[in-house]
């Protein structure tokens, strides 16, 4: 629930909860709380976030356009431009705030009644305002991280409707700079007749095998495993020592 600032101060629980949800704990309180405060719940304007709005965006939209340079180095221009346009949408930051809750510490006034939706923009805003205050309180590697935390299941998500093709390729990317790995291909199973065979892949980095899936081909059913690969991974994901279940 949304608190009115005017009415009721922000409680250090509070600050306390939402470093815990996003993950990130600030050196500099102020700036947390800074981002927080809707213009309707400041004393002034400058204490409100939109100045770290302002920041924010401009910041959210370089290590995007960084991630996607990284990742898919065999895109042109435009299809990075349409996918960069989908992730850094006012749309997608709303949704991922909803989804960290972040309208549970939104500072507001009267303006803005808890009895209502709290509108997209305010969502989104608060989004951009949290990735400046990160970068102002911890620099770019803290922001990089919350960003490539938050943004890459979008971004592959988005990927995956431009270029389908691009599965194995992102895999390739991720394993090699988390793990230091590059992924194998393995055929599980065959099925159908000699001119019309299926198959089933699964992809594997190390010694962890990821879910198989079927394809018409095997260029189609190690894109598939790919895929699935990438759907298992978390940006933060370190690997067990023993093999998954096959």
């Amino acid at each position: 629930m949304t608190r009115d600032r005017k009415n009721q101060p922000p409680l250090e629980p509070d600050l306390e909860a939402c470093q815990k949800r996003i993950g990130y704990l600030f050196q500099d309180r102020a700036l947390l709380l800074t981002a927080l405060t809707h213009a309707s719940g400041a004393q002034h304007r400058l204490g409100s976030n939109e100045r770290l709005e302002f920041l924010g965006d401009s910041i959210l939209g370089f290590f995007v356009c960084e991630i996607l340079y990284r990742f898919f180095p065999d895109s042109l221009e435009g299809d990075l431009t349409r996918i960069k346009s989908v992730v850094v949408s006012r749309e997608t930051c709303s949704r991922i705030s909803d989804a960290l809750g972040l309208i549970d510490f939104l500072i507001v006034g009267k303006g803005l009644s808890v009895s209502k939706p709290v509108p997209m923009s305010v969502l989104s805003d608060v989004f951009e305002s949290l990735v400046a205050a990160i970068y102002l309180d911890g620099g770019v590697q803290p922001a990089r991280i919350f960003i490539e935390r938050l943004l890459m299941p979008q971004i592959l998500q988005v990927a995956s409707g431009e270029q389908g093709a691009n599965h194995k390729s992102i895999l390739q990317q991720t394993a090699q700079r988390d793990f230091g790995l590059t992924p194998t291909y393995e055929v599980i199973d065959e099925a159908g007749p000699d001119h019309s065979k299926s198959f089933q892949v699964a992809a594997q980095i190390g010694q962890v095998r990821y879910g198989p899936a079927w394809g018409k081909n095997k260029k189609e059913a190690e894109q598939r495993a790919a895929s699935n690969a990438l759907i298992e991974l978390k940006p933060d994901d370190s690997l067990p020592e023993s093999e998954t279940e096959k």
